[in-house]
């Protein structure tokens, strides 16, 4: 069978985008989207019943395909404890904007503006990778609504000079641009080589690879690649805003992506208000390839150290994008 007529009638990365609603339906939230106005919308998994004596978490992704992929494993550790909130970033998912704003700080404004929207005053927050500069931002600006900080593998304290000086393993922006947002099954594998300290591209067949692109990466590419231009334009430590709220790093010692220098940075930047766990054995993709760390951490900083439970059914498609 083509590959097209394969992707139309049988796409794997689709089910797998339709297994996550289901699940995170049957966890108790709900699929809305909100119109925050000038042209801006965003969507947002909510609980279908708002727990006053619970507390608030917001759940933030990075760069990838939506906001169920890179929290669906890990959901059911907080929705027994917290009012759970999984929006979608701006140009992810099935958020978008008509203005020309592309800087994390316009997407912490969106996002606490749609928290506000559903009644939420104060949050803790779970970023990873892009989704740390976001909750960073939030942190900077909306100080007295956010509580507890978790950023995972976010390069917060990178400067535009780490590229020219070869900090990080691309030779220039448009390979990195390339790589971050694949639109050939190569460029995937190669995201995967990135993300993964045992990376199972190479065992994917070109199809598979093909429908997940097809499927996830050929929205909003333009304002993509956008948004990492704004993370990088201009950017220097001293322009960093200070934050005060307790804060966790957690970041893989075999981070490809971000190396783990700018976990240290961003260690030193916080200051004593953050604490930082290397997990080893694991790369940017830390919260998958390193699943029962990751919430062992998470659970010890945000409440308690129980024992997590089993991995992901479905590793291979957790695989395929986390960044």
């Amino acid at each position: 069978m083509h590959v097209s007529k394969l992707s139309k009638y049988l796409s794997f990365t689709a089910n797998r985008d339709w297994f996550y609603r289901y699940s995170f339906g049957n966890a108790g939230l709900r699929s809305i989207k909100t119109d925050l106005g000038e042209g801006t919308v965003m969507h947002c998994w909510v609980p279908k019943t708002h727990n006053a004596s619970r507390p608030n978490i917001l759940l933030v992704h990075g760069f990838g395909a939506n906001a169920m992929w890179q929290y669906g494993e890990h959901l059911r550790h907080f929705t027994s404890r917290f009012n759970v909130y999984v929006p979608d970033l701006i140009f992810f998912g099935e958020s978008y904007t008509t203005r020309k704003e592309r800087t994390e700080s316009f997407q912490a404004q969106s996002v606490m503006k749609l928290m506000e929207t559903h009644g939420v005053r104060r949050m803790s927050l779970i970023g990873i990778s892009y989704g740390g500069f976001v909750g960073y931002s939030m942190a900077a600006q909306f100080p007295d609504k956010m509580e507890k900080l978790v950023l995972c593998c976010a390069g917060v304290c990178l400067e535009e000079k780490d590229l020219e000086e070869g900090f990080f393993n691309v030779s220039d922006l448009d390979e990195a641009l390339s790589i971050l947002l694949p639109q050939t099954p190569e460029k995937l594998r190669d995201l995967m080589k990135f993300s993964f300290v045992k990376p199972m591209g190479k065992w994917v067949p070109s199809f598979f690879l093909s429908d997940f692109i097809d499927v996830m990466c050929t929205d909003y590419v333009q304002e993509k690649k956008e948004l990492l231009v704004g993370i990088l334009k201009d950017r220097k430590i001293s322009n960093i805003p200070k934050i005060k709220q307790s804060v966790l790093i957690i970041w893989g010692e075999e981070d490809k992506i971000f190396p783990l220098e700018l976990g240290y940075r961003l260690k030193r930047h916080v200051g004593e208000n953050a604490k930082i766990v290397v997990i080893k054995n694991a790369g940017h993709a830390v919260n998958l390839e390193k699943s029962k760390d990751f919430i062992k951490h998470l659970k010890s900083f945000l409440f308690d150290s129980q024992s997590p439970n089993s991995p992901s059914l479905f590793p291979l498609f957790d695989s395929l994008w986390s960044s």
